[in-house]
Order: C-alpha cells, then sequence, then structure tokens
C-alpha cells in the first residue's frame, strides 16, 4: 500500500514541478530563454537540454537497461547551436517530461525493490527516482530563479504572492483560496 501511495506522490510531484517550470518558462521571451547571466551560467534552453537529455537517457527502458544510454551526448546538452529554437527545445523538454511520467506510471509498488543501474552503480528503483526527483527539483528551481530575474518587474508569482500569505490559505487541491471575506469567492491561482 505505501509503495502505490508513494508512486502516486512521485507522479503528483514530478507533474507540479513540470507545472512550476513550465509557467516560468512561458514569461521569458526568446531572447531571454537562450541568454546567460554570466559567461559560467546556463541559459533557461540549456538547463531545459540537459533535464530533457537526462530524462530520455534514464526512462528509456528504465527497468532493463543502464540509466546512463550509449547515444547521450551530455556535453551537447550544455551547447546551443543554431537548431536549437525556442519551438526544438520545449519540443524536446515536452518528450522529456513525456518519458519520465510515463516510465513512472508503468511501475508497479513491487518494483521499487528491484535493482537497476544509473552509470553503472546498482541503485534500488526507489533510490533511483528519489535521484532522478532531486536533481529535477534543483534544476527546476533554477528555472525559476533564472526566469524571475530575467523578466524582472514583469515577474507574475508562481506561489502566494509576497507579503499576501495571511490572505490566502493553500487548499488541498493546490488551488490558492482567498480566505478575506471582503474578496471574491471564486478560488484564485496566482
Amino acid at each position: 500500500m505505501i509503495g502505490q501511495h508513494y508512486l502516486q506522490d512521485v507522479l503528483m510531484q514530478l507533474r507540479k514541478l513540470k507545472t512550476q517550470a513550465d509557467r516560468a518558462i512561458a514569461q521569458v521571451s526568446d531572447e531571454q530563454l537562450f541568454s546567460t547571466i554570466d559567461p559560467e551560467s546556463n541559459s533557461l534552453a540549456i538547463i531545459m537540454k540537459h533535464l530533457a537529455g537526462n530524462m530520455r537517457s534514464r526512462w528509456t527502458d528504465f527497468l532493463t537497461t543502464d540509466g546512463e544510454k550509449p547515444d547521450r551526448d551530455r556535453d551537447r546538452e550544455f551547447v546551443t547551436d543554431s537548431a536549437d529554437s525556442r519551438a526544438a527545445v520545449l519540443s524536446r523538454w515536452n518528450d522529456g517530461w513525456r518519458l519520465a511520467i510515463d516510465g513512472l506510471s508503468a511501475l508497479a509498488p513491487a518494483d521499487l525493490e528491484r535493482t537497476v543501474r544509473v552509470r553503472g552503480e546498482a541503485h534500488t528503483v526507489l533510490e533511483a527516482i528519489n535521484r532522478q526527483l532531486v536533481h529535477y527539483a534543483a534544476h527546476v528551481g533554477q528555472i525559476v530563479f533564472l526566469a524571475k530575474h530575467l523578466t524582472g518587474a514583469r515577474w507574475q508569482t508562481l506561489s502566494i504572492p509576497r507579503g499576501q500569505s495571511k490572505s490566502f490559505e493553500v487548499a488541498k487541491s493546490g488551488a490558492l483560496v482567498s480566505v478575506d471575506p471582503a474578496a471574491s469567492d471564486k478560488p484564485r491561482t496566482p
């Protein structure tokens, strides 16, 4: 029972991460998507390419092959080339997330104790999932930070606006609901 709950929760958390990243990415221009804040930093597009490459590698034939596929060119994920447009990067990005979500959706609780390999290192399926969840969350945090930095005053918050915590409670559904009696009856999602 706990295994099924864990798998459902991981899927829900992954979907939340993707939604958060997508909402941040939607706020930047094409130019901002490919810009860097300094010579050593990655652009949003590079982070997206990296995550997409990682997801393709990890979640293709997840239970039966090493998570680091021999055809993955990780170093290319950190290079922008002429084929990289917003549409191309978003297509790879969405394909990567689809593979991750489909791969997780195919798992059964009994699979959590199976052994898989990532770069030759043995992990239980549970450990491999947690490894990926932490990795994705770190990069989504970078995406949100960069998008917020790049959009500046145009930024639309992805959660409760600053200084308005007491005016909102987080409903179990994840929607932000105003508790101010003077406010509208409708749930509000900033």
